[in-house]
């Protein structure tokens, strides 16, 4: 497969309450055809994300986004322009990156996590010195990421972002 250059589509899913971002890379090409995050149904973002806010599953992207903002988390992607080869994180080069900024100044974002290594750093690369705002890295939902099961993911998340709680996925969780 070959590199291409590509513009984010979608843009940022928050509103004036948000309180946690959680930041991505870049879409892959599923979430591209499907114009929204984590689209790949491999991914376990949404599962991760529903087991730690103890909501059911979302369905559709309207449930999805409902979800995170009843429970005021925002998504955006570090990337809004690059060259990538497929869904290859590690082949993404020559990064225009959004304006985190912006949602930073329209929200009550105070926490912001990395959903994985690539984001961290891209994050850091580009994001850091201008906003001054540090974020805390999470491991990947990818299903490239085969390390971690879909338990350890919960606990792993749930214990970074949530350290005071402990995960009861028989309640239903507000987060602030």
């Amino acid at each position: 497969m070959k590199r291409q250059r590509y513009t984010h589509t979608f843009g940022p899913l928050y509103n004036k309450d948000s309180k946690i971002l959680i930041v991505g890379t870049f879409p892959s090409v599923k979430s591209r055809e499907g114009e929204f995050y984590y689209h790949h149904p491999m991914n376990r973002f949404w599962k991760v994300i529903s087991r730690i806010t103890g909501c059911h599953e979302p369905v559709g992207i309207s449930e999805k986004k409902e979800m995170l903002l009843k429970n005021r988390i925002a998504l955006w992607d570090v990337v809004k322009t690059c060259d990538i080869e497929g869904s290859s994180d590690s082949s993404i080069r020559n990064v225009v990156p959004n304006d985190i900024g912006f949602l930073l100044d329209n929200s009550k974002i105070d926490k912001i996590y990395a959903n994985g290594n690539k984001a961290f750093e891209l994050y850091n690369t580009y994001c850091f010195s201008k906003i001054g705002k540090k974020a805390v890295r999470l491991p990947s939902t990818s299903p490239a990421n085969a390390a971690y099961s879909l338990n350890k993911l919960v606990g792993c998340w749930e214990s970074i972002i949530f350290p005071d709680r402990k995960l009861d996925t028989k309640k239903q969780h507000n987060l602030y």
